[in-house]
């Protein structure tokens, strides 16, 4: 048995639509959670492996706050791309940093 809904990015499940996956997952309850050969009970070392690798993914999910200088004229070009425009910054910056001809031509 498998709940199913499917939403676009970004976007919230109606309230219609969390009713039904709220009443699903009430019928859910009432089965038990059965391991099969196919699908075998995880072992504590593979449970600690994946706590593990889900916090490790979520610290490198996260943005450290930091303080630059920025020309004012690019500061506004920023700004009036809206809400997110910090993000968009951060974006930028992870894109030059991992191509190398815009590192070279930016350090010249």
């Amino acid at each position: 048995m498998g709940i199913v809904s499917t939403v676009k990015a970004g976007q919230k499940p109606s309230n219609a639509e969390m009713t039904r996956i709220r009443k699903e997952l009430g019928e859910a309850k009432k089965y038990p959670i059965v391991f099969t050969e196919d699908c075998p009970e995880s072992s504590p070392e593979a449970l600690q492996e994946f706590a593990h690798l889900a916090t490790e993914r979520n610290r490198l999910k996260k943005k450290q706050p930091v303080t630059i200088l920025v020309a004012p004229d690019v500061l506004e070009k920023y700004k009036t791309m809206g809400n997110g425009y910090t993000g968009i910054m951060a974006d930028v910056l992870k894109y030059a940093v991992n191509n190398p001809d815009i590192l070279t031509e930016a350090t010249k």
